[in-house]
């Protein structure tokens, strides 16, 4: 049947010219954009997940420039100790010459001062962005290493921790702070122990000049079973005229935030500097405390060879030998760190590359594949227009029926 109010034949010429023109559509922003899913509209799912593995490329740019810098400063803390060790090294040859008695000591002792300066000097310009690892300043640095994302989508950040290695040079002054507690150790690392019984124990731990006075940079550490907690005197501490107190706070206010079970611990204002312990949990305590002096170092025996004599030259040899065995220990230790930071950077400069491909798999355009696909459509949109027109001219051949 011919109709002239419905021409079935141009609707279907023109639902096919539609569909033609939006494949047009999709695939010319496919060309232009190079992408097969540019939009959440072109593939929700796809682009979802594309956004995600987008997001964490960032962050691994991010974590490669930490590592460089994190690489950079294990790099200068390593330098510095092969540095170091070399200096000692050197002195032990002159340490070596020394044992002899028809040598002149003097000039020998003036070389060996010459080095141990050198050697000072080596260990404080050894900071990179300010950080150093060597002269003691630093107990430990995270750098940033890598994003963990588990299979709920959960992200989280692990890190590689460096461990500070002490080669200042400086000698120790004794500063009996816990005689109060103990019976008064005098020597560098003074440090007092205590016994907490579950259930009630009370002692307590004072904190005191009783020699002499706090200075910028002592630092005092309490450990709590298998916690420590530490406090670094500060200038405008040291200038205080309650120095211990302000120690004592501090600590405090770090024990509590451990949560130990049943511990609590007051502080004492009558008493400068004194912490009460009490072990109100079901378990025994031990509570220990240690003083480092700002002074005292890794290599702070060094102060102490003198070659001028030759009791002091045989002193002499048996400390280097320790103090070369201190900075070769702590070279190695960087060097390992150094590696290992190395071999994650490649991991995560690897890993950035696969996760770009994997993003490219999902979104990117074949190019050639869409070429073929744009030709075709050009193809195919001629054809349904040219269809499109015939249907149209379809019912003026009603016309020659009324002739």
């Amino acid at each position: 049947m011919s109709s002239i109010l419905t021409n079935n034949g141009a609707m279907v010429a023109l639902q096919t010219l539609k569909s033609v023109n939006m494949n047009l559509g999709q695939t010319q922003n496919a060309i232009s954009t190079g992408k097969n899913v540019a939009t959440a509209k072109d593939n929700s799912a796809v682009w979802a997940i594309s956004k995600v593995m987008e997001s964490d490329v960032k962050g691994f740019k991010a974590i490669k420039d930490s590592l460089s810098l994190g690489e950079s400063t294990v790099a200068v803390a390593r330098n510095a100790a092969e540095t170091v060790t070399d200096l000692l090294t050197q002195m032990k040859g002159k340490i070596v010459a020394a044992q002899e008695d028809n040598v002149d000591r003097t000039k020998i002792n003036a070389d060996v001062t010459a080095l141990k300066d050198q050697i000072a000097a080596v260990v404080g310009a050894a900071q990179f962005n300010g950080l150093n690892l060597v002269n003691g300043s630093a107990g430990s640095a995270s750098i940033l290493a890598s994003l963990d994302r588990d299979n709920a989508g959960n992200v989280t950040a692990s890190s590689i921790t460096v461990t500070g290695q002490d080669l200042s040079t400086g000698g120790y002054t004794a500063n009996d702070i816990f005689s109060g507690s103990s019976a008064g150790a005098s020597t560098n690392g003074d440090t007092v122990a205590i016994a907490l019984d579950n259930g009630g124990g009370n002692e307590q731990i004072e904190i005191a000049e009783n020699g002499a006075a706090f200075v910028a940079g002592d630092k005092v550490s309490i450990t709590v079973g298998d916690e420590t907690v530490s406090y670094t005197v500060t200038a405008d501490d040291a200038a205080a005229t309650t120095t211990a107190d302000i120690v004592a706070v501090a600590l405090k206010a770090k024990i509590d935030d451990l949560g130990v079970a049943g511990l609590v611990v007051d502080y004492d204002s009558g008493t400068p500097g004194t912490l009460d312990f009490t072990n109100g949990g079901a378990n025994d305590l031990t509570v220990s405390g240690q003083f480092t002096n700002a002074g005292s170092g890794g290599l702070g025996a060094l102060s102490t060879i003198d070659v001028s004599t030759g009791v002091g030259a045989t002193t002499a040899l048996a400390t280097v030998e320790t103090l070369i065995d201190t900075s070769i220990d702590a070279a190695a230790a960087f060097g390992s760190v150094q590696g290992r930071i190395e071999t994650q950077k490649t991991f995560i400069s690897n890993l950035t590359d696969s996760l770009k491909s994997g993003i490219g798999s999902m979104v990117d355009a074949d190019m050639e594949e869409t070429s073929a696909r744009l030709q075709a459509l050009q193809v195919q949109q001629q054809l349904a227009v040219q269809s499109l027109s015939i249907a149209n001219q379809a019912p003026q051949s009603i016309l020659s029926l009324f002739r």
